[in-house]
């Protein structure tokens, strides 16, 4: 596996060989999947945000807008906001922990428009499920203010990705489309870029299991790996359980990713996955 470069965040500098880092879920919205409505306020987000970084995280991610799928685990879906109303949400969450800590503070959303004020309030990290498709002026505002990027892979919208998850080389096509999005990253001027094969996002559970157990290709774009199988609904699948009882799922398949190269994972139970991959990382780091 070819060295990655290290990433700078702010006071933050993240070696990739040495561990695997936390990214630690915020969703500010009242209908997310896993915990829709409990951080709604922007009081109980911070707080929620700032006992985060106490558990370990190493970023917070921040979000405005459920990506919930329309199907049978999540009925008719979230419903997409303005992007008005999306940073109304999280920049009030996002000045109040930028001003009382300084880890790296990331904005999940595909939205340029949201982008822009959500860096300007000290966000450093934009992580865009559509991997710069569904807002082409994306990659400048990025760029611009001097930021990083997560590219994401996602067919459609949130709302339509799981019309159709036929894939005829499911590691294939998902890196082409990471390549093409890492290119107009780069094009831009964005130096620092991640990329995500969106668990979850317009795939099957068994697509969910092998892009775990291969996780390595995604090797291949050249920049850190992101994932993000926390509290999934193949996990659910597996164990039979609702999304508030699948913690020894997500251990398992964080544990699993930090041994077949994830760099990074996003999750909502910082403390425990923070735990898992601190024993995973030192057995891993062992054989070598």
């Amino acid at each position: 596996m070819q060295e990655l470069p290290h990433y700078r965040f702010g006071a933050h500098t993240w070696d990739f060989s040495a561990r695997t880092y936390v990214m630690g879920v915020l969703n500010v919205t009242p209908d997310s999947f896993s915990d829709g409505g409990v951080y709604f306020d922007p009081d109980a987000a911070v707080q929620r945000g700032l006992a985060m970084v106490e558990e370990g995280a190493d970023c917070i991610d921040i979000g405005g807008e459920s990506t919930r799928p329309r199907g049978l685990h999540y009925g008719e879906g979230a419903k997409p906001v303005s992007a008005e109303e999306e940073a109304d949400r999280v920049l009030p969450v996002i000045r109040e922990l930028v001003r009382r800590t300084d880890i790296p503070i990331s904005i999940d959303t595909y939205k340029a428009a949201v982008a822009r004020q959500a860096l300007a309030a000290g966000a450093c990290i934009v992580n865009d499920i559509s991997g710069f498709a569904l807002d082409p002026a994306m990659p400048a505002v990025v760029a611009d203010a001097g930021a990083s990027a997560v590219v994401m892979h996602m067919r459609g919208t949130p709302q339509t990705m799981q019309r159709d998850t036929r894939y005829v080389d499911l590691f294939g096509e998902i890196l082409a489309s990471l390549q093409d999005s890492l290119r107009k990253g780069r094009e831009a001027g964005i130096t620092q870029l991640m990329v995500d094969p969106g668990i979850g996002f317009g795939k099957t559970g068994t697509d969910n299991l092998r892009l775990i157990a291969g996780a390595e290709r995604f090797h291949e774009s050249g920049v850190p790996v992101l994932m993000g199988p926390s509290r999934k609904g193949f996990i659910g699948e597996i164990l039979g359980t609702p999304v508030a009882d699948r913690l020894e799922g997500t251990l398992a398949a964080a544990v699993v990713c930090a041994g077949r190269g994830v760099d990074i994972l996003r999750v909502h139970d910082v403390r425990a996955v923070k735990r898992a991959l601190l024993v995973a990382d030192a057995i891993y780091h062992a054989q070598r």
